[in-house]
């Protein structure tokens, strides 16, 4: 699937026109419209919804903050 994003400014709330897009002519293609604003929250709503259900694993609960440092220092240095 490709997937293809683009920002544009509505000029006339009855018409859009989308230009260059990478489909070819006759090529079905899905629509979906989300204003700034509404991407921003859902978004954000599903980071909320996903750090919720990472920190309500018991697993996680016992990570303690000196572990989340060498865990970010070991990455860092490509370990």
């Amino acid at each position: 699937m490709t997937a293809y994003k683009t920002l544009i400014t509505i000029d006339d709330p009855s018409q859009v026109i989308l230009a260059d897009v990478p489909f070819q002519k006759g090529q079905r293609v899905r629509i979906v419209m989300l204003s700034e604003e509404d991407e921003r929250d859902f978004i954000g709503e599903r980071f909320r919804n996903l750090f919720k259900e990472t920190q309500s694993q018991p697993e996680v609960a016992d990570i303690t903050d000196d572990e989340i440092l060498a865990e970010i220092a070991a990455h860092r240095r490509g370990e």
